[in-house]
């Protein structure tokens, strides 16, 4: 059984509105990420934020999970290109992560447009970054061929 954890470290200083923070990845595949609340909410001016984070976990897993179903239904896939979105909202409660939107485009010989949203939809439900977040905000998916 493979367990794997992976960590990541901030340092934050000063205030939500006016600090800001240092993201790390410890596996130093990128060097240090600024972020801050403006880079959430307003634009991102070369800072990251949490939602970009996510945006990016979910859609690598998201585009590793459907290579493997493509491939074990027999249509490897030659390219696929996904992009994520995650959207922040501020509700009467606060600010909520209310969603994830995933695109993606794929190059598959041998598969139909049908055949090719079925697998992207199993993938959607099925990366373990989807059933993470499944139940707590909305997952939607746009997939097509090239």
């Amino acid at each position: 059984m493979v367990t794997a954890e992976r960590r990541a470290e901030v340092t934050w200083q000063g205030t939500l509105e006016h600090g800001r923070g240092e993201v790390r990845l410890n596996s130093g595949a990128t060097g240090v990420l600024p972020v801050t609340w403006a880079s959430r909410t307003e634009r991102s001016q070369g800072m990251t934020s949490p939602e970009e984070l996510i945006a990016a976990a979910h859609a690598s897993c998201f585009s590793m999970g459907l290579s493997h179903g493509l491939t074990q239904a027999g249509t490897p896939p030659e390219r696929l290109n996904v992009a994520a979105t995650c959207t922040l909202t501020q509700t009467e409660q606060g600010f909520r992560i209310t969603g994830v939107h995933l695109d993606v485009e794929g190059v598959v010989p041998g598969l139909d447009e049908d055949g090719f949203v079925k697998a992207a939809e199993a993938a959607k439900d099925g990366c373990p970054v989807s059933l993470a977040l499944k139940g707590n905000l909305e997952i939607s998916l746009t997939a097509r061929l090239a």
